[in-house]
C-alpha cells in the first residue's frame, strides 16, 4: 500500500465515523413520544419597535399677509409622524430680536392639540401617537413693517 492510499483511507474512516456520530449527538435533546401521544413546544418572541418622531413637513408661508394697523398673518403647515404613545410638543420660538408680545397662535384642527403660551413663544402638543397634520395660524403685531418669518420650530418627544 502506498502512503497516499493509507492517508486517504484514514480520512475516509474518520469522516464516516464523524458522520455516524453526528446523529447520536443530536439525540441528546430528543425524546421518544409514545404512539397516540401529543407533542408541544413553546416559542417566545420579543418584538422591539424603536421610537419614531419624524417631521415630514414644516412649511411656513412664503410671505406674511398684511391685516392693517401693523398686524400680519402667516400660515404654517406642520406634519409630524410619531409612534410615541404620549405624543410630542413643538416649541415655536420667536427669532432673535422679535417682539413676541403681540403674537397669537391658533392651531387647526384644535381637537387633540394643546396650545400654550410660553415665555419666548408658544408650545403646541399632541398627546397621542399617529400622523398629525397641523395648520398653524400666526398673527403678529409689528408696528407696520413686514417681518421676515419670525418663528423657529423645535420638536420634543414626550
Amino acid at each position: 500500500m502506498t502512503p497516499a492510499f493509507t492517508l486517504r483511507r484514514c480520512l475516509t474512516a474518520t469522516l464516516l465515523a464523524g458522520g455516524l456520530l453526528a446523529p447520536v449527538l443530536g439525540h441528546a435533546e430528543a425524546r421518544w413520544a409514545p404512539p397516540g401521544g401529543s407533542a408541544s413546544a413553546g416559542l417566545n418572541f420579543r418584538v422591539i419597535i424603536p421610537p419614531v418622531l419624524q417631521v415630514l413637513e414644516n412649511r411656513p408661508a412664503p410671505r406674511l399677509q398684511a391685516e392693517g394697523a401693523g398686524a400680519w398673518l402667516g400660515q404654517q403647515r406642520l406634519v409630524v409622524v410619531s409612534n410615541l404613545r404620549q405624543g410630542f410638543c413643538a416649541h415655536l420660538r420667536g427669532s432673535v430680536g422679535t417682539d413676541t408680545a403681540g403674537w397669537t397662535l391658533r392651531a387647526l384642527p384644535s381637537t387633540g392639540v394643546l396650545t400654550e403660551r410660553v415665555a419666548d413663544g408658544w408650545r403646541v402638543c399632541t398627546l397621542r401617537a399617529g400622523r398629525h397634520q397641523l395648520e398653524l395660524e400666526h398673527r403678529f403685531q409689528t408696528g407696520g413693517v413686514e417681518p421676515v418669518w419670525p418663528v423657529s420650530t423645535d420638536i420634543t418627544a414626550l
